[in-house]
């Protein structure tokens, strides 16, 4: 059977055939309107467009007096006068000197005024009331916890309810089981076999006396305040983090930011042949980040003999300068992050290549043969001292993996290019460069510098300075190609020398310990004590810390 659109039914034509997307552009439309808007008047709906503000709290307290709202709950709405307190805290100074700058008494008052923010102590503001609140945070919640542990247990009606109906159960059975000829026959025989068995309620006293309204409800009160909780509000559960509405922590007094701490002791250095004094430095490098995370440690492992050489360019020695340890901060620790050490020399003429030669060529055994030559090396060693003392050229360089150090995968191998372990009982380097794969896979995780092992080191291998200056972009392409196995490295010629040092996790409060800036750490009980440097950090990634001390 087939029908037209003349043929229809009539509710067919009274459907509605208007779309949803033409329905929300017509409303848009007549609510932008200015006729509708006079239709609608004083009383108009609200548009649909418009979003309602939430009311602000602080503003209707301020603008509306307490005082303007009667009844019992107005202290709901005032502040307590004595919710907030001001405490005084001591500023800790971890060194013996304040860091200030030297020239203090001549700077402006102004300035004076804002480096006062570096020594003066701490001013504590508390909220006495604010465990009241329903803001979250990790001690509400665990004293919400703790509170609750001492609580009674509930019952609720709906339990007695339950328990009742059990009871009532059994009672039944009980009186089913009873035989009937102990039970008198007829409805009315059972009600009074039902009354004697039953228990008397408690007699309720003074039911029926007469008592004034005022003392019957101070009686009322007092039997409310009876077998009440102490925390009515620790009835509540704790809330749940995910599900907080408000967040509040209680901010901790600043301090200066501190990662974690390796202590790197540079023992010995030692040479085939001895003809100069070499001066090392070490830092810490990040491969990933493509970034110097520390500042340089100088360090002088050279002989008295060879120190004599340069005295006539340092008369005063400073004691800052005799340090052979330093403390290195790793904030962000990974698994890229390498010691590189540098070796520099006094400045010659010539190229690099020449000066380095001899170091490269001579051996300690063959000292007798080259005797003459030696003494002409050290000829002209002496006079350079003598006139270029000051100025340093760069002469060798490598670097160690402290992945290797901190994980317990294993140490490092004599042979190996990059350093040596004094450890045993770990695979070498060596070996796990065959499974570069598996090495590859190690993550940040296992970078804990904070506890590890202490082990002693012997480098080996260095490679010489190839041209005036290594570049950073060189330096990251080598330090990458430490990590696996490669042939770029055996491009550099090597420099054979022999330094000793030891890597270990750094004490909590060194002793004789300065400052990056130089400054005596506490506790430093003897001034003419070789000093441990602590190096300043140049971290890969912002540290959102405020600065506390002056540098």
């Amino acid at each position: 059977m087939t029908s037209t659109a003349s043929e229809r039914r009539a509710f067919a034509h009274k459907i509605n055939r208007t779309v949803a997307a033409e329905v929300r552009k017509q409303v848009s439309r007549d609510y932008g309107s200015p006729q509708l808007s006079k239709k609608r008047g004083a009383h108009q709906p609200l548009p649909l467009t418009e979003v309602v503000e939430p009311v602000d709290f602080e503003e209707y307290v301020s603008s509306h007096a307490p005082g303007v709202e009667p009844g019992p709950l107005r202290q709901l709405m005032e502040f307590p006068q004595d919710d907030l307190e001001l405490l005084p805290l001591d500023k800790e100074c971890i060194t013996l000197e304040p860091p200030l700058p030297e020239e203090e008494d001549s700077l402006d008052p102004r300035v004076r005024d804002a480096l006062a923010v570096y020594t003066d102590d701490w001013l504590v503001i508390q909220r006495k009331y604010q465990r009241y609140s329903t803001t979250y945070s990790p001690q509400s919640s665990e004293r919400q916890r703790e509170r609750q542990r001492g609580l009674h247990k509930q019952t609720f009606e709906l339990d007695e309810t339950a328990a009742a109906e059990r009871h009532d159960d059994q009672d039944d059975a009980k009186r089913r089981s009873v035989s009937l000829d102990e039970t008198p026959r007829g409805s009315w025989a059972s009600s009074i076999f039902d009354l004697k068995n039953s228990s008397p309620d408690a007699i309720l006293p003074s039911v029926l006396e007469r008592a004034a309204a005022e003392d019957m409800d101070r009686r009322n009160t007092e039997a409310r305040l009876q077998g009440r909780h102490s925390d009515l509000l620790g009835l509540y559960p704790p809330p749940d983090e995910d599900e907080a509405v408000e967040r509040c922590s209680a901010p901790e007094v600043p301090k200066e930011h501190c990662g974690q701490r390796i202590m790197v002791k540079c023992l010995s250095l030692k040479f085939e042949i001895e003809i100069e004094p070499i001066f090392g430095t070490l830092a810490l490098y990040d491969v990933k980040e493509k970034k110097k995370i520390s500042e340089n440690f100088y360090f002088d492992l050279n002989s008295d003999q060879m120190k004599g050489m340069l005295k006539p360019h340092t008369p005063h020695v400073a004691i800052s300068t005799l340090a052979r340890s330093a403390i290195f901060s790793i904030t962000y620790p990974s698994a890229d992050i390498f010691l590189v050490i540098k070796l520099e020399k006094v400045l010659q003429q010539g190229d690099i290549g020449e000066c380095c030669e001899p170091y490269m060529v001579m051996k300690e055994s063959d000292s007798s043969k080259h005797k003459e030559k030696l003494e002409k090396l050290r000829l002209q060693a002496e006079q350079s001292c003598s006139r270029l003392g000051r100025f340093r050229m760069p002469f060798a360089w490598t670097a160690i993996h402290l992945l290797n150090i901190v994980s317990s995968v294993g140490g490092l191998d004599r042979s190996d290019p990059d350093s040596d372990s004094e450890r045993k009982g770990h695979g070498t380097w060596n070996d796990r460069k065959k499974k570069g794969c598996e090495r590859m896979s190690v993550g940040d995780d296992m970078c804990n510098f904070a506890t590890f092992r202490p082990a002693t080191l012997t480098v080996t291998n260095f490679f010489k300075q190839e041209g005036d200056r290594l570049s950073d972009e060189d330096l990251y392409k080598y330090l990458a190609d430490m990590r696996r196995p490669s042939s770029v490295l055996r491009r550099l010629r090597p420099v054979t020398a022999q330094l000793k040092i030891d890597i270990s996790p750094a004490p909590d409060s060194p002793h004789y310990c300065l400052s990056p800036e130089l400054l005596h750490v506490k506790p430093y009980p003897d001034l003419r004590v070789r000093p441990t440097k602590d190096v300043l950090e140049f971290p890969a990634r912002y540290v959102y810390t405020p600065h506390t001390t002056y540098r």
